[in-house]
């Protein structure tokens, strides 16, 4: 399983500095950034994608639980505060868990070994579609309507049977996001929709009128399927 990418919204700096030590001694958790209020935060989202938030409540300009609302497709959420009166609003916005200040690092360790455990079940659920970033914007791509996908230097160009969306992430990234037994990367640069292919020869694919090269190393893959 690849890491947990987190961020930390906390206005204390000793708090911040404490769950940032905490993160740090825990191998399935990579802190991408910390930001000081939730404005910051929320443009570093649309942005990019982050696995799990560790939520101060008491925040300037905009208080933990009314930014939690704004969020149209969460990730994981650990709510991290010294008031217990907010506990029951944070569960019914669906939080992973409720650590209350101060909190050792036992108890931060079974918070996020529930959100390990959670994302390994949500891996293993049957879905049809994902969500990427395009322009700022979380956009929703089924998986029956990708013909294939173009690696473009640090972005990812995903043909569909209805659209074109230009992404910044890496192939490998997308990759790993789909499931197997419907996409194989034929080429170093290009993932294939395996029921999408019409026609193949030894050096190319053929899909909805398009032909996309097979890859040296890649020889085998078609006479797998």
């Amino acid at each position: 399983m690849s890491k947990i990418k987190c961020i930390i919204i906390e206005d204390e700096p000793l708090a911040a500095k404490v769950l940032s030590d905490y993160i740090s001694e825990v191998p399935f958790l990579e802190l991408q950034q910390v930001f000081k209020d939730a404005i910051l935060a929320s443009e570093f989202l649309q942005q990019q994608d982050t696995d799990l938030i560790f939520l101060d409540i008491h925040l300037p300009k905009l208080k933990g639980m009314a930014f939690l609302k704004t969020l149209v497709d969460p990730p994981s959420v650990i709510v991290t505060t010294a008031y217990h009166q907010y506990a029951v609003e944070g569960f019914n916005l669906n939080v992973t868990d409720y650590l209350l200040k101060p909190f050792e690092f036992e108890r931060f360790l079974t918070a996020v070994n529930k959100v390990k455990a959670e994302q390994k079940r949500a891996a293993t659920e049957t879905r049809d579609f994902i969500f990427v970033n395009v322009q700022k914007r979380k956009v929703r791509i089924l998986f029956s309507e990708i013909l294939y996908i173009e690696s473009q230097r640090e972005y990812i160009k995903i043909v569909t049977t209805r659209n074109e969306y230009l992404s910044k992430m890496g192939t490998n990234e997308i990759e790993a996001l789909l499931p197997p037994e419907a996409f194989r990367r034929i080429h170093r640069s290009f993932i294939v929709s395996v029921g999408k292919i019409d026609a193949y020869t030894a050096e190319m694919v053929e899909l909805n009128g398009i032909s996309i090269p097979i890859g040296r190393g890649y020889k085998d893959v078609i006479d797998k399927l």
